[in-house]
């Protein structure tokens, strides 16, 4: 008996352990949980105790209905998925141009001074302006199809990214170039194995700091002449009084954009795994 008791305990204590580790690893995960939960449990009990108008804050129930209705039913002739589908289009074409041409040209603009001071006030001029200030000229130009719209969320996108990539470029270490110049290498080499891999880790900062502006802008982009996206049903919805719709559509958004955020950080961490204690 007095073994099964002292391997129970052992037991008991190992469990104890594992469990007190895994919450200090995971302390601010859980957190962030139980803030999450939180806020959910005031929603309803506040609903329920009638503290809130429920023409501005409706029940959980009732958004939970209008998001059931519209998984089944769709949004003004659109299934829900196909709202999702089509801003996610938008958005993944517009930052994947913004990323191939913001990265190359920021590094040129890093390595060449000149070519910096031709680019950078245009950059700068027009980075400081709301998207809705030019969207106009651009549904005028492009027209208003997804031509305008994609443009839109490339013109967010690309400035975070190239001024992230010229701050990369020209923080590379002098002595690095300089170290692997005496060892003979050439411009190619010294681009690919020294200033692109130093600059790396700025350029996918730049990135994720991109998608969140563009994911912001959305809503500017699919405000003219949209019929799809779900940007475009919140802000639909919006004009209706639907409220449910509006909620969910929002925790919809938001749940995109923190799986998106998750994705993000996991490419940087492979890419740069010595950067991963910053992301």
């Amino acid at each position: 008996m007095d073994e099964i008791t002292k391997s129970r305990e052992r037991t008991a204590d190992s469990f104890a352990d594992k469990f007190f580790t895994f919450v200090q690893k995971k302390k601010y995960t859980l957190i962030s949980v139980t803030a999450v939960v939180a806020v959910i449990i005031l929603w309803v009990t506040g609903s329920a105790l009638n503290w809130f108008n429920p023409e501005f804050v409706p029940p959980v129930s009732s958004v939970w209905d209008a998001f059931l209705d519209t998984l089944n039913e769709g949004y003004k002739g659109y299934s829900l998925l196909y709202h999702i589908g089509a801003s996610m289009k938008r958005l993944f074409i517009a930052v994947a141009f913004a990323f191939m041409a913001a990265s190359i040209l920021g590094l040129l603009c890093g390595m060449n001074r000149t070519i910096l001071a031709i680019v950078d006030p245009f950059i700068q001029f027009y980075r400081a302006l709301p998207p809705l200030a030019y969207n106009t000229l651009l549904v005028l130009w492009l027209g208003i199809d997804d031509d305008s719209k994609i443009a839109l969320l490339f013109l967010s996108a690309f400035a975070p990214i190239f001024i992230q990539t010229v701050f990369g470029a020209q923080r590379v270490p002098a002595d690095r170039i300089n170290g692997a110049k005496s060892l003979g290498a050439g411009r190619a080499a010294l681009f690919f194995k020294v200033i692109f891999p130093s600059a790396l880790p700025d350029i996918l900062t730049g990135l994720r700091t991109a998608v969140g502006v563009a994911y912001a802008t959305l809503v500017a982009a699919e405000m003219i002449a949209s019929a799809s996206g779900i940007a475009w049903m919140v802000l639909d919805a919006s004009k209706y009084i639907q409220y449910p719709t509006v909620y969910f559509g929002i925790i919809i958004m938001g749940a995109i954009a923190i799986i998106i955020d998750v994705l993000i950080k996991a490419l940087i961490r492979f890419a740069t795994p010595w950067q991963e204690k910053a992301v």
